[in-house]
């Protein structure tokens, strides 16, 4: 009986074993669930990253001096980031200017503000595109 009741917890160990090898290898196959697909991902935040300074945020408050965060470090307008002083600052971008010249670091770059025209409903009509 002790015989039949070792070989039962042993079938039972090994197959616990084997039930926590294929979930451990299921999750290390899983990819992360934060990161945005591949699709929409750009190939040149993966491969380099992105050299000098980075805007990352704006704050332009009702009163006080604006200030903007450039590289994890808060910058306020009219003060030096490195050898470089913010001297502009916007909602879109910071302005910077140094030895180097001037340099704009905007806070979407690769996306352009669009206005959007939209024809009034007695233009259409009179182009023909309205229903009679």
């Amino acid at each position: 009986m002790a015989d039949r009741l070792n070989s039962v917890i042993r079938a039972l160990f090994i197959l616990t074993l084997c039930t926590l090898m294929v979930s451990v290898r299921a999750q290390a196959l899983l990819s992360d669930p934060t990161r945005p697909p591949a699709g929409i991902s750009s190939p040149d935040a993966d491969a380099g990253g992105v050299t000098g300074p980075v805007l990352q945020s704006v704050m332009i408050p009702k009163k006080g001096k604006p200030s903007a965060v450039i590289g994890g470090q808060q910058v306020k307008l009219g003060e030096l980031y490195g050898d470089s002083r913010l001297i502009k600052l916007s909602e879109r971008e910071a302005v910077l200017e140094g030895p180097g010249g001037i340099e704009r670091l905007m806070l979407t770059p690769g996306i352009e503000k669009t206005n959007i025209i939209r024809k009034s409903s007695a233009a259409k009509r009179a182009q023909g595109g309205g229903k009679p």
